[in-house]
């Protein structure tokens, strides 16, 4: 067994030991040499992560076990049934999701869901319909609940399609009832088809079975969407490699670069799900390992990597769970461009979308703060060029894995 074994959360105290691998029984110090070793520990975050202090006006949320949501979903009922006895109406008090509400909280970092709400009442011909949606997916829920099972987003569509219509609206009142419990979405037993992969130096428990992910193939493991029952999280990697595109993610397992540079390496294909970004935050957490951001030389490449490291505006109600703070952003940077000689034939002239997308990234608070960034940003607009991450295999297919990628981390070469 090649892995280092890694806290756990359990009673009984954990050494971590390094191990030898089985496959040509080398220890991981075998595979290291250079400074690139060096320039990654001096990135790892501190052994316990900091107990962060969220501002004063935010929606603040919290993970809840079955029993306490299922508690909490019937003291709502029972103040529903006493509001119609009472005061002969039925009012929910929802957060409200719209960007208006979306507070960037300077100090940790982070988007998060501000402290306004709006009432949905089902005595009002504009909400009653909505109204009567929020109240069919909290009785799913609770059925969900009771018998210890999970449904995806399309499940809860179809159990009453006559009633939600499309299944955009159903999507919309589980959010609401999120908001509204005050509990990440999983915690519903809700959960959305997930479209990520992991492969490297991992291993872990999921749903009782052990997954090796050194022993995937070239195509990793697919990252379920059942985080909650991923247990017994074992590494012995150095840091965790986020992958923007699938075609990137293959080239790296294929050559197998996580066994010369000891990484995990994963990729939400494209805009990440929530599985996605709930695994990579868990893994962070639990290793406490360094994170580094590997996309396109876009501004959309720029906004998958702050929806990994600092929340989307969408989804800012869960920010606390599915952001991983401190992701360093190695590459494709737009002054690789020109220092890796990328040709003029495998750049890419902006659209006015993408300048514009640009132009309104850098007055984000967000981006001010991350001077480096927006100097990067900058010199994007500046130029209107951008790239693909496969625009490095103009200089040959393993020039990614042999060159670049190892150049980046020998001269810690990421902002």
């Amino acid at each position: 067994m090649w892995v280092t074994k890694m806290p756990r959360k359990s009673k009984s105290k954990s050494k971590s030991k390094k191990k030898k691998m089985s496959d040509d029984k080398k220890t991981l110090t075998d595979w290291i040499s250079g400074k690139w070793i060096e320039n990654i520990r001096k990135i790892r975050p501190p052994k316990k992560a900091k107990k962060l202090k969220l501002p004063e006006n935010v929606h603040v949320v919290q993970e809840l076990s079955a029993q306490e949501l299922h508690k909490k979903i019937h003291e709502l009922t029972r103040k529903l049934t006493k509001d119609i006895l009472t005061k002969g109406e039925v009012n929910f008090e929802i957060p409200t999701r719209s960007a208006g509400n979306v507070i960037y909280d300077e100090v940790n970092d982070l988007l998060l869901l501000g402290n306004k709400t709006f009432t949905r009442s089902l005595l009002s011909l504009r909400s009653a319909r909505e109204s009567a949606m929020t109240m069919r997916v909290l009785e799913l829920i609770h059925y969900l609940i009771e018998e210890n099972i999970h449904a995806t987003k399309r499940e809860v569509y179809y159990n009453d399609p006559a009633l939600f219509k499309e299944q955009s609206n159903s999507d919309s009142i589980i959010e609401d009832i999120a908001a509204l419990m005050a509990t990440p979405r999983d915690s519903l037993h809700v959960v959305a088809a997930a479209k990520g992969a992991v492969i490297g130096r991992l291993k872990f428990k999921e749903g009782g079975d052990e997954i090796d992910c050194t022993k995937q193939g070239t195509g990793g493991k697919s990252i379920t969407p059942f985080i909650d029952t991923i247990t017994d999280i074992e590494s012995d990697a150095e840091f965790i490699l986020i992958v923007e595109k699938d075609a990137a993610f293959l080239r790296l397992a294929e050559d197998r670069f996580y066994n010369k540079y000891p990484s995990i390496i994963v990729t939400g294909k494209g805009q990440p799900d929530i599985a996605t970004r709930m695994f990579v935050k868990k893994l962070q957490r639990e290793l406490r390992l360094p994170v580094l951001g590997f996309v396109d030389s876009d501004p959309y490449g720029m906004k998958i990597l702050l929806v990994y490291s600092i929340g989307s505006k969408r989804l800012s109600y869960e920010t606390m769970f599915l952001a991983t703070p401190d992701i360093k952003w190695l590459g494709v940077l737009p002054s690789d461009l020109d220092k890796y000689n990328i040709p003029k034939s495998a750049r890419l002239k902006m659209t006015p979308a993408d300048i514009k997308t640009g132009k309104l990234l850098l007055k984000e608070p967000f981006i001010a703060r991350r001077k480096k960034w927006a100097r990067e940003l900058s010199l994007m607009v500046q130029t209107k060029t951008k790239a693909e991450i496969q625009a490095l295999a103009s200089h040959g297919f393993r020039f990614l894995t042999q060159e670049y990628l190892p150049q980046k981390l020998e001269t810690a070469d990421w902002i």
